[in-house]
């Protein structure tokens, strides 16, 4: 049996710079905490406009190291082939939700301009099921695991979501994480202009702001859940118990 590495969050991506985009900044959150966590990437992005597969894998590998990622997985599914993905493809996933064993995973949300990363999460909700199977067998000798909660982050386009996580703290951060990603948005050269190049980055910030806004802070990312989110006491929290005890 492999050790086992295990991860406090792990996210999954249908290309490298998704999950970065989505939510590089609670990542970076989470990691300075003391957090385990990771970027399962399905696809090399080999049909990219601009870049090479290469480059990307270089510029993955810079923009994990700036967010605090303790592991970095690549898998070699094909770009644009995810909806064809088969039993193997879904095995392999299977092995990687057992072998780290995060008690949160994240995916694309399914609503989204490009079909992968609807298919990432779909691939993902698919194996997330099957690693808590306790007679579903994958190539290597692993126990039977599933996460505790599986949530979605955004892409492209806005949607209201579920809950928000504060990043003000780490959009710094995150920037910079994006922005180690040259190849994909930046407009130098022989680059095709691609909606990635035409100001993009600009364009995620402005959306983490808009989050943060609606939620009383300066920038948050937004997620969305596949289940009623349970809440605890309602009444719970130091302000109110402070507001409670200056009436009294």
């Amino acid at each position: 049996m492999m050790s086992q590495a295990t991860l406090d969050l792990l996210a999954f991506g249908a290309h490298p710079d998704d999950v970065e985009i989505g939510m590089g900044a609670t990542l970076a959150k989470y990691a300075a905490a003391g957090y385990r966590v990771g970027i399962c990437n399905l696809t090399k992005a080999e049909l990219s406009s601009n870049g090479t597969v290469e480059l990307r894998q270089q510029e993955a590998e810079q923009a994990a190291g700036i967010l605090g990622v303790s592991e970095r997985i690549q898998l070699s599914f094909a770009d644009r082939g995810l909806k064809l993905a088969g039993y193997e493809q879904l095995e392999e996933l299977v092995s990687v939700i057992r072998r780290y064993r995060p008690r949160l995973i994240f995916s694309p949300y399914m609503v989204d301009r490009h079909p992968d990363h609807g298919a990432c999460s779909e691939l993902v909700k698919e194996a997330a099921f099957n690693a808590g199977i306790h007679r579903y067998r994958c190539k290597e000798s692993l126990p039977a695991f599933r996460p505790e909660a599986h949530y979605f982050y955004f892409i492209n386009g806005y949607e209201h979501p579920d809950f928000v996580q504060e990043t003000t703290a780490f959009m710094e951060k995150k920037i910079q994480a994006l922005s180690a990603y040259e190849s994909q948005f930046t407009n130098r050269g022989q680059a095709v202009a691609t909606p990635l190049t035409d100001g993009y980055i600009t364009t995620v910030e402005a959306r983490d702001r808009l989050f943060g806004k609606e939620a009383g802070v300066p920038f948050a990312e937004g997620f969305m859940s596949g289940r009623p989110l349970l809440l605890g006491d309602l009444l719970a929290g130091k302000e109110l118990r402070d507001e409670a005890e200056n009436r009294n």
